[in-house]
Parts: structure tokens; sequence; C-alpha cells
């Protein structure tokens, strides 16, 4: 890659366990092979977010951070069944290499629970901890976060995957994109460009997204978009997932190309 900039992938997922969604690789992805494919694609760090599939995983991420702490970090999770526990949040947060914490709220269940407030002690927990808190939800609970930002401006909150969700192809994936960049307004608020190839309709360099892409940036700046891969169901090579931002954006260059690949989401996290 022609650009020297530190590449930091703001999500993978590392697990060691079965039970993967269909849209993910049916295997194990363990560390080794990370680090390897890591090496080949020019990633120099990896923000995991322990796969929610594998009960052990954040064991894994603990494990794996203890081993590879200037590579592999992670924005945990615990699950939020049952009554308030905000001593859930400070156990994980003394885990080795967790930075932060990470939910999938976007299941009925759970999603109920956003919209009540049931989960509040959580953003609470979080908030006063100054925490870096990632979300995945249904582009209908994006004003919801809004919310939360509001109620807890300490909680630096992170929407997974532009808010996209994984089985959605263009136009249909941006169909949300005015009510995500509305989020912008908040200054606590991040949004992860991770996942971007699978939204496209088109082949690498996926020429369709770029238009989404250069309305986030707009909006966000670059010191509030994440580069990541979630590339263990991406139709493309981890390398391609690079380079589709680094090398085929003509718009992002020098300082604003460095943020977005990598010391963005450092400072965000607070992996410094």
């Amino acid at each position: 890659m022609e650009h020297d900039v530190e590449i930091v992938d703001a999500q993978i997922h590392l697990w060691q366990g079965g039970g993967a969604p269909q849209h993910h690789r049916q295997t194990p992805f363990l560390v080794e092979e990370a680090l390897a494919e890591m090496d080949t694609a020019g990633v120099d760090r990896a923000l995991n977010c322990p796969a929610i599939w594998d009960p052990r995983a954040n064991d894994y991420a603990a494990e794996v951070a203890a081993q590879q702490p200037d590579r592999i970090a992670s924005l945990g999770w615990f699950p939020l069944e049952g009554e308030p526990a905000p001593r859930e949040v400070d156990r994980l947060m003394e885990r080795p290499g967790m930075l932060g914490l990470r939910f999938v709220l976007a299941m009925p269940d759970l999603a109920e629970r956003l919209a009540t407030g049931d989960l509040d002690w959580v953003w609470e927990r979080a908030d006063e901890l100054e925490l870096p808190v990632a979300l995945m939800v249904h582009p209908a609970q994006i004003p919801l976060v809004g919310d939360i930002a509001t109620r807890f401006p300490a909680t630096r909150l992170v929407v997974d995957h532009l808010g996209v969700l994984p089985f959605l192809g263009l136009p249909e994936a941006a169909a949300h994109l005015d009510t995500l960049l509305k989020l912008a307004q908040r200054p606590n608020v991040a949004v992860k460009a991770s996942g971007v190839p699978s939204m496209a309709t088109d082949l690498y360099p996926f020429e369709s997204t770029h238009e989404v892409l250069r309305r986030t940036l707009d909006a966000f700046g670059p010191e509030r978009v994440f580069w990541g891969s979630d590339i263990t169901r991406m139709p493309c090579s981890w390398r391609e997932c690079v380079t589709a931002f680094a090398e085929e954006l003509p718009w992002l260059a020098g300082d604003d190309l460095a943020l977005v690949m990598g010391r963005a989401v450092r400072r965000w996290v607070g992996w410094l």
C-alpha cells in the first residue's frame, strides 16, 4: 500500500466454539489465523468484538489480549437478561485488553428492553466509567441511540456497520442514512464504517457504496468514522477491505485517511 498510515480494524470477531450464524464463516476464527491474515493485509491492530454465539468468547478475548496487547484489544459483552447488574460492567472491564462494551440489540427481546429503558443501568455505569460502547442496532433503533447519547454524555457510543443490517444490499441497506446522519449532532456518537462490501451491488472497489461513505464522512468527520472489516462475513479479502478505503476513495487522503483507518478509533476507545 502506498499510504504510510497505521491500519486498525475497528471490528473483527474471534471465537473458538461453534454456532456461528449463517452470514459468518462456520469454523472458529482463532488468533493465529487472524494475525497471519492481518500481516498479509497490512492490518497493524484489530479491535475484537468477542462473538456473541460463543459463550467463552470473552475468556478467549482476554487470553488473546494478554498474549498480543499491541495487536488485539476488545469490546466485550455479557448477557443482558435478568435484573440490573452494574457490577457486570466492572467485572468485564477488569479483564485483560477490555477497553469497553459492545452489544447486539437488534433482536426483538432486547429491542423492546432498549425502547422501555430497561437497559439504562448499563449506559449509566458506562457513563460513570466514561467507557466506549459499540451497538449493533436495527435502523429503527437509531433514534434511541441519540437518546442514550443525550442522557449519558460521558459514554462514547459507536454505531456498528453504519447501522446497516448484514443481509441488505443497496439502496435498501442505506434507506435509514438520513436518520443515522442526524446522530452526528451528538459529539459522543461515532460510526463504524465496517462491513461495507456486504451492502455493495458491484465488485471491488465497491463504487456503489461510495456516496454513502462520502455523506457519512461529511456529517461525522474523520474523527468519528472508523474503518473496519468484520472480515468473517465479507465477500472479499481482508486486503481488499483495506484498499477499498485506503486507495480507492480519492477524497480521503492525508490526515483524514490516517484518522479513518485507525488513529480515530484508537483515540475513541482509549487504545493508546
